[in-house]
This record gives C-alpha cells, sequence and structure tokens, in this order.
C-alpha cells in the first residue's frame, strides 16, 4: 500500500466492513456479550492476515470469508475454552440490531428458523440475502456455484414448508 501505514490501510478496510462483521455474528450468537467476542476475534483474524489481501477478490468477499471462517469455529468451540478479558480495537460493538434496524414479527420468524440450519447454511442464506451471487458464495465458501445454488433451493423450500407449518 503506498503512501498510508498498514495498519491505517487496515482501519479503514475495518471501518468500511464493520457492518459485514456485525451481520456475521448477529446470525452464529444472539448474545450481546458473546457477539462483542466474536466481532473482536473476527477483527483479530482479518488483522493477521491482512498482509495476505491481494485485492484479487474485494474487500467484502474477503472480509465475509474470514469472518464466516472465524464465527463457525467459535461457535463449534463455544463453552470449551475460558473466557478472555477483552480486547479493545476500537470498533463500535454496540448491539447488532442497530446495524440491521428494528425487526418486525416476520424477521423474527425467518432469524428463528435461519437459526435452526447447520452453520455451513446460516452462513449462505446470510451471503445470499446480502445479494451476493452463486459464484461470489461459492469463492467465500470454497464450494461450486452449482452447488451453492443446489444448497439454496433446497434451503428454499425447507424454509417456505417450516413457514407454512408454523402458519
Amino acid at each position: 500500500m503506498t503512501g498510508i501505514s498498514a495498519e491505517a490501510g487496515f482501519r479503514a478496510l475495518l471501518e468500511g466492513q464493520e457492518r459485514t462483521l456485525h451481520k456475521v455474528a448477529y446470525i452464529y450468537c444472539r448474545d450481546i456479550e458473546e457477539r462483542r467476542d466474536l466481532i473482536q476475534e473476527m477483527a483479530i483474524q482479518l488483522w493477521r492476515s491482512f498482509d495476505r489481501f491481494d485485492g484479487r477478490s474485494s474487500a467484502a468477499t474477503w472480509t465475509y470469508r474470514v469472518a464466516m471462517n472465524v464465527a463457525i469455529s467459535h461457535r463449534r468451540r463455544e463453552g470449551r475454552r475460558p473466557r478472555a478479558a477483552p480486547l479493545e480495537i476500537g470498533l463500535n460493538v454496540a448491539d447488532a440490531n442497530s446495524a440491521f434496524g428494528a425487526e418486525d414479527d416476520r424477521s423474527q420468524v425467518l432469524h428463528a428458523l435461519i437459526d435452526g440450519l447447520d452453520e455451513m447454511n446460516r452462513g449462505l442464506v446470510l451471503l445470499y440475502l446480502d445479494g451476493f451471487n452463486h459464484a461470489e458464495i461459492a469463492e467465500m465458501l470454497g464450494t461450486t456455484a452449482g452447488n451453492v445454488g443446489t444448497r439454496l433451493g433446497r434451503i428454499k423450500l425447507g424454509l417456505q414448508s417450516q413457514l407454512g407449518a408454523s402458519q
């Protein structure tokens, strides 16, 4: 990065991707304190891998990939490690509801259904709802676009079935 330090470049990237971190953290954990820890873990991992970010993918794609990997790993090891003191990294880690706005009843039902999905499918839905195409999602999740399309189709059918059964 010419003209700016790596730290300044990272801070700029992190500020631009803060909403992404909140979305991923919100989809994987609802407890505000746990979400704060998760966002900090995401930011730390982004910093650790920042020197390897070469710009071949967009900052959003790279951020989602790192954040989702951290969230899935965090969820798997949750409860097996002692809680550490929070590391202040300068992000506003307020309740993620502010990143999404107030939820109506339909949003709450959708979030409850998404919560019932496994980690990979939950991430797939998040990326889909955030407007990424199948190829972009495949790149972030390390799979193929065809696999993404098939899985999304099955997830949609399952969610529609569950939604119909709950009404």
